[in-house]
């Protein structure tokens, strides 16, 4: 009997799974080889009165707790069934706006190390969302149609797409620099704009342009510089920074005087003892 209640009681906790609350748990698998089920938690995208949020609410699935192998088409791919999405959004941290992709280079920009993240997922129209949260499982992310790289075959695909194409590098570093030169020379226009024109209060605007170039030094003439600056900074030095060091140090050199002034005292003495008028 007691067996038996274990056993129930086991099928039971296997059934409930216990879920952050508000959120329904989505069991997930990588492959069908794979036992144990990973957990997607998902609720509606929802905001605090007064917040703002340029994410749909009523159209939004908020997920979390997503494997660092689960990409964005794998989640639109698991979640296609309940209806049209629009978007998949991954981040590493809850955000109330959308995260604006910048630019970034993929040569010059460390990638990030994939960890668990969280996903908006943005359906077409309000009903894919009450579809996804009544979603059952296990749902398998790597299938024979849709398979997803792992092991030995990860690393050797991470590592082909590290090694840069010559020519896309060659296209994207000249194009950085024709926008870093067009740059400086809005800036140099405008300081040519502003300088000499007096503002509001009467002060002009002084620029660094008007001054003359500076010669090179020689590495003679560096080294003496750096001689001088090294003799200039020794003289400088405090050898008693402190107070209490001062009056020490003070306290030391009287002592010396004092201790000087008795050895000549007694060294007078002795002379005047030696020089004494003796006529036998």
């Amino acid at each position: 009997m007691v067996a038996r209640r274990r056993r129930r009681a086991a099928r039971d906790g296997e059934d409930a799974v216990p879920s952050p609350p508000g959120y329904s748990a989505l069991p997930v698998k990588f492959s069908e080889q794979q036992r144990a089920s990973h957990y997607l938690y998902l609720r509606q995208h929802r905001v605090r009165e007064g917040a703002q949020s340029t994410w749909p609410q009523k159209r939004t699935l908020f997920v979390l707790n997503v494997p660092p192998y689960c990409t964005e088409e794998c989640l639109m791919r698991l979640l296609s069934p309940c209806g049209t999405i629009r978007s998949v959004e991954l981040q590493r941290k809850p955000e109330l706006a959308e995260n604006r992709k910048e630019n970034k280079s993929k040569y010059f920009h460390p990638k990030p190390v994939p960890g668990f993240q969280v996903a908006y997922v943005v359906f077409q129209k309000p009903g894919g969302v009450a579809a996804a949260l009544t979603l059952k499982g296990p749902l398998l992310i790597s299938t024979e149609s849709h398979p997803v790289k792992s092991g030995i075959h990860k690393w050797i695909s991470d590592y082909a797409d590290s090694v840069p194409d010559p020519e896309a590098l060659r296209v994207e570093v000249d194009t950085f620099m024709e926008a870093y030169d067009q740059k400086i020379a809005e800036e140099e226009n405008r300081a040519k704009e502003e300088e000499g024109v007096p503002d509001e209060e009467g002060w002009v605007k002084v620029t660094r342009r008007g001054r003359r170039p500076v010669l090179p030094r020689t590495e003679a003439a560096s080294l003496r510089v750096m001689e001088k600056e090294k003799r200039k900074r020794a003289r400088k030095e405090l050898l008693n920074f402190y107070a209490w060091q001062h009056r020490e140090t003070k306290m030391e050199h009287l002592a010396q005087l004092r201790k000087k002034f008795e050895e000549d005292k007694q060294r007078i003495e002795l002379m005047r003892a030696q020089r004494k008028f003796r006529p036998y």
